[in-house]
């Protein structure tokens, strides 16, 4: 089977990042640990999550059968209380 390119796929090969190739296994050269191909749609609905009550981080607390003074630390940007 052969591995269909990434770069011509796109439609304009002029807008290949500099200094970037595909190799056989199209893997990116050199190596990134931050790529991807990113869809998006214009209907799409994109939504935040908000901070964390005390009843959820306790329902968590239960389910991760941990304590709950590790789960608060741990979540501790995300708390609401």
């Amino acid at each position: 089977m052969v591995k269909p390119q990434v770069w011509p796929q796109r439609g304009d090969s002029s807008r290949v990042p500099l200094g970037q190739r595909e190799e056989q296994s199209n893997a990116m050269f050199p190596a990134s640990s931050v790529s991807g191909m990113y869809f998006n749609h214009p209907d799409s609905k994109y939504f935040a999550v908000g901070k964390l009550a005390k009843d959820q981080v306790e329902d968590y607390t239960l389910r991760k059968d941990q304590w709950m003074e590790v789960s608060e630390k741990w979540l501790a940007p995300y708390l609401d209380y």
